[in-house]
């Protein structure tokens, strides 16, 4: 800690952190010996984290994360879309395609930012705010990939024709961003996807995910 830190907001955030990585929650005890604090002050931190909702306690007495945090979330999806922005706007111009950032959504993969190119004739229309199941096309299987392979990643996913009828996809994971699960990736209108696509998007999801660390 230095003079222009607070020891007692960062003792705070921890224990968001802690319980954001379980499932079944921590006692007070289990966040005491975690932190390397006394009981007294993880009850001052659970009083103050429940008075904001930001946590809760089951009658077993387990400390989770509260629902106050969806409300801090709502505001992520434009932050993670002005990070991603350039990144997309090259992979766009570059290859020709519509390019998307993509983030899961309960079981589902919601697009949440879509640059489309300004050179081409024809491309494939794609919106912020389209939403599939995470088992189909590109985007999503990217995700599930990057699931099974948290550490070295999937590589990149292709697909065809599984969301829009002559339209082919081409997604890579996000990788090492604390928080954010996601994808990026592009559409477009063809019967199989060029070569050079796959390493391109790659490296375009490396790209977002350095801006969003």
């Amino acid at each position: 800690m230095t003079a222009e830190t607070s020891q007692t907001l960062d003792r705070g955030l921890r224990v968001l952190k802690l319980l954001a990585d379980t499932d079944h929650g921590l006692t007070v005890t289990e966040l005491s010996v975690r932190l390397g604090v006394n009981r007294t002050v993880v009850y001052r931190l659970l009083a103050t984290l429940e008075q904001h909702a930001l946590i809760r306690r089951d009658l077993g007495g387990r400390a989770r994360v509260g629902l106050g945090v969806l409300r801090l979330g709502r505001q992520v999806h434009p932050l993670v879309r002005e990070a991603a922005m350039p990144a997309l706007r090259s992979l766009a111009e570059d290859i020709g395609a519509t390019a998307h950032l993509t983030l899961v959504d309960g079981a589902d993969a919601l697009a949440v930012a879509v640059v489309e190119p300004t050179w081409t004739d024809y491309h494939v229309a794609y919106r912020a705010g389209f939403r599939h199941p995470l088992d189909r096309g590109a985007a999503g299987k990217a995700i599930l990939a990057a699931r099974q392979h948290p550490r070295s990643g999937p590589g990149y996913t292709l697909t065809h024709g599984e969301l829009e009828a002559g339209a082919c996809g081409a997604a890579a994971p996000l990788l090492g961003v604390t928080g954010v699960e996601g994808s990026v990736g592009v559409v477009m209108l063809a019967e199989a996807v060029p070569e050079r696509v796959g390493p391109r998007v790659l490296d375009a999801a490396r790209e977002v995910a350095e801006a969003l660390r």
